[in-house]
């Protein structure tokens, strides 16, 4: 079981993205046979990152972490669907892990594919895109009933951090197991975007 707080946890993970933005992450953290020896028998994730899919942001990479330390799950749009959820719950409850982070990520092609869609709509569609775009659609609709006057860089800007503080909370209310480890303090779930400019993470607001 992890032994890591959810506090503890963040501030690895802000210590790490310092490093990789600032171009000095640690070395071989992948290709240490003793580290793959250790991890055949056990793992002890200290955090879970939903994460988008872009090849972009790699998790790992981004808060320069090793081999076991982190457990990702990335989806198009960093969407929450049952199967997220589920595997969230499943790391909770198996390592023991006191902290995730939902992490997007600036221009995501996910937030602009919605916005396509939204100005027009396709006929055509896969169902399968549909449903990331369905999950992702109330937050932009939600923003251009606001400011429907916006610029479209805004929107996307704007777009982004709601969809990830929209993927928190569905988190935060769409598990009963969840819920109430959060309510006992014994999980953080926070929300986070990555600059793919300047490869920086922004903490969100209740990210302690």
């Amino acid at each position: 079981m992890s032994k890591i707080s959810s506090i503890q946890a963040l501030e690895r993970l802000k210590t790490g993205n310092q490093r990789f933005a600032s171009s000095s992450q640690s070395n071989n953290l992948f290709d240490s046979r003793n580290r793959r020896q250790e991890l055949t028998e056990f793992q002890e994730p200290f955090a879970i990152i939903l994460g988008c899919s872009d090849s972009r942001v790699l998790a790992e990479i981004v808060f320069d972490q090793g081999l076991g330390d982190l457990f990702v799950i990335r989806v198009a749009g960093n969407i929450v669907a049952p199967s997220q959820i589920g595997s969230i719950e499943f790391a909770v409850e198996r390592f023991g892990t006191a902290l995730v982070v939902v992490l997007g990520h600036s221009s995501c092609g996910a937030i602009l594919a919605t916005l396509e869609e939204l100005e027009r709509p396709s006929e055509n569609r896969s169902p399968n895109l549909c449903s990331i775009v369905d999950r992702i659609r109330p937050s932009i609709c939600t923003l251009l009933e606001i400011n429907p006057s916006q610029s479209k860089d805004i929107l996307v800007e704007n777009a982004v951090r709601a969809n990830i503080k929209a993927s928190v909370d569905n988190l935060e209310n769409g598990s009963e197991i969840l819920k109430q480890l959060i309510l006992q303090e014994k999980l953080l779930i926070v929300g986070a975007e990555y600059s793919l400019e300047t490869g920086l993470v922004d903490f969100f607001d209740n990210a302690l």
